[in-house]
């Protein structure tokens, strides 16, 4: 009720403001009710009670006040004054701040030192933080976090710079490899066609693609035996005489020192006679294969 009775003092009636404007009383623009201005006020005993506030009478340890002028110029050895200095010159405006708070650090340094007031930070000192300990410890899991994701995508990126180069050296392998079988296979179709006779694309030197299987190029290269040559060298004997080797010779045919008359008429032990397991039989048996390879082996 309240609220309406004030809306209705303050609304005026189309007659009312059709009579104001015939007066001149309005003007075109929003109206605003003016209020009136304060008086000024002259409180001289709040004045005269913070003067006396501002003059009490402290140790210069508590008020560490220091008025001094700025420092002086070691170039020019006089003092620059306030009014030599062009308040639209930033470098001369900063540089006049700069000497003259440079002055009460030479004046005050001395007088704090005098009064054993220490002016130095100590080396354990632990000055209190702006933000908590809780906050410290979001921030620093925070930049953990943000220092792992980054080593993640470096190691992802390397990953993937790695998977690139590997898969380019795979082509590159199986493009050289498809241009031996290639260069080999025409080679083989100009040897059957008459058009060459060098055998020379089946030598292992010329067949890398091989080589690799086989060992390094250190080891292709070096000379003597490889490893298959060793073992059967070893296990079957190397050297001398191959072909021919057990044909007799006069002295040999001469040599009886070796022969055993019971051996030589089927009497030795586990013999058998002429239809025993060493009979004749036995003797006019075809080796088996096994043996005619180790014989091969042999003669070679």
């Amino acid at each position: 009720s309240d609220s309406g009775s004030d809306s209705e003092d303050s609304s005026l009636s189309d007659s009312e403001l059709q009579e104001a404007f015939a007066k001149g009383a309005l003007k075109p623009g929003l109206n605003v009710v003016l209020e009136e201005r304060p008086k000024r006020r002259n409180d001289t005993d709040g004045l005269k009670q913070c003067l006396a506030e501002f003059r009490q009478q402290l140790t210069w340890v508590e008020r560490l006040d220091v008025t001094l002028g700025p420092v002086t110029d070691p170039d020019s050895q006089s003092a620059s004054t306030s009014d030599a200095v062009d308040p639209e010159n930033d470098f001369q405006r900063e540089m006049s701040f700069y000497r003259q708070a440079q002055a009460a650090v030479l004046e005050a340094l001395p007088r704090l030192r005098k009064l054993q007031v220490p002016t130095r930070r100590p080396d354990d000192y632990f000055a209190e933080m702006a933000k908590s300990d809780q906050q410290m410890q979001k921030i620093r899991q925070k930049l953990k976090s943000k220092q792992e994701a980054m080593e993640r995508s470096e190691k992802a990126k390397q990953l993937r710079a790695m998977r690139k180069y590997g898969k380019k050296v795979q082509v590159e392998i199986l493009q050289k490899r498809q241009k031996e079988k290639k260069n080999m296979l025409n080679a083989v179709k100009k040897y059957q066609k008459g058009l060459s006779d060098k055998l020379d694309f089946l030598d292992e030197e010329q067949t890398p693609s091989q080589g690799n299987k086989k060992g390094s190029a250190s080891q292709r290269t070096k000379k003597g035996p490889n490893a298959k040559r060793r073992y059967k060298n070893q296990k079957f004997g190397f050297g001398g005489k191959k072909k021919g080797s057990k044909w007799n010779t006069k002295e040999s045919f001469n040599d009886i020192s070796s022969f055993q008359s019971k051996v030589a008429h089927n009497k030795g032990p586990g013999k058998g006679g002429r239809g025993g397991k060493g009979g004749k039989k036995a003797l006019n048996k075809r080796p088996g294969k096994r043996a005619r390879q180790k014989m091969k082996n042999r003669a070679r």
